[in-house]
């Protein structure tokens, strides 16, 4: 694999109630989409606040006239700002979750991006066992791997840590849960993986193709080296793998969003250039 193989990303949040939250950048996507460019990075991810944002943002124009990819779509919104989930008890939360990502997966495959599920997969609680939360789930997730199949779309589902949902915490699980879909691949977070796999190489070997993003974070979720992660072994994992996707950046902008981009290029081009 040459150098070229895997990409840099760094992530943008319009979504106002996220703020302390793991994203790069706020505020303006021209702006910065523009500091971006300047650091080095190949593209963005977008966090957006619902797929009406997309009207007022023309972010694929933005996006070629800068210079950039959109690595992937976030739809974390639908849980923060309407606490709607896939797995919700309730059938009409569940169908107005349908509903939210269906337009996100139709919004992002015209920008030419996937469309992530993280915590709009939900979990179990109050009226739905953790059974039957996982086949909530993978009902909604097998709909959406059918039209996104149909439009010619892709979904990235994540796992994520023990503290945030009890549908699936690892690689593992998750590979078993959207097995035989045709569309649907994983987002593997290395903050999560931190946290729950026992070997992160490991896992990354077995889920191998079935990966088809990466979240860049350290274990304390700053930018890669702020932490105690050692990158080289999960970087050359990836190369075993034949990854050729994006490294993308969800981490606090601490000290400050410039800071935390350009500590992130330089982990990135540190780490990918010896692939």
């Amino acid at each position: 694999m040459n150098e070229t193989a895997i990409k840099s990303s760094i992530t943008f949040s319009a979504v106002p109630e996220a703020q302390g939250g793991p994203f790069v950048y706020w505020g303006s996507l021209e702006e910065s989409m523009r500091s971006a460019k300047v650091i080095g990075f190949d593209a963005i991810e977008i966090f957006p606040p619902s797929p009406d944002y997309f009207q007022t943002v023309d972010a694929r124009t933005l996006a070629r006239q800068i210079g950039l990819e959109i690595a992937a779509v976030g739809t974390g919104a639908g849980w923060l700002k309407h606490k709607l989930s896939l797995a919700d008890a309730d059938p009409q939360v569940r169908t107005r979750a349908m509903e939210f990502l269906t337009s996100m997966l139709v919004v992002a495959t015209q920008l030419g991006a996937p469309m992530i599920i993280g915590s709009m997969q939900g979990r179990s609680g109050p009226g739905v066992s953790k059974n039957q939360a996982k086949e909530f789930l993978r009902e909604g997730l097998e709909r959406l791997d059918a039209q996104a199949k149909a439009i010619g779309g892709q979904i990235l589902y994540e796992p994520l840590n023990r503290y945030e949902t009890d549908q699936c915490n690892t690689l593992a699980q998750g590979t078993e849960l959207i097995g035989g879909l045709s569309c649907t691949k994983l987002l593997a977070d290395w903050f999560h993986m931190n946290i729950e796999e026992a070997d992160m190489v490991e896992s990354i070997l077995k889920a191998g193709t079935a990966i088809g993003h990466v979240h860049f974070a350290d274990t304390n979720r700053l930018a890669v080296g702020s932490g105690h992660l050692s990158v080289q072994p999960l970087i050359d994992a990836l190369g075993q793998i034949g990854y050729r996707g994006f490294l993308s950046a969800e981490v606090f902008p601490l000290p400050d969003s410039q800071s935390a981009a350009e500590r992130t290029i330089r982990s990135f081009k540190q780490s990918v250039r010896s692939v």
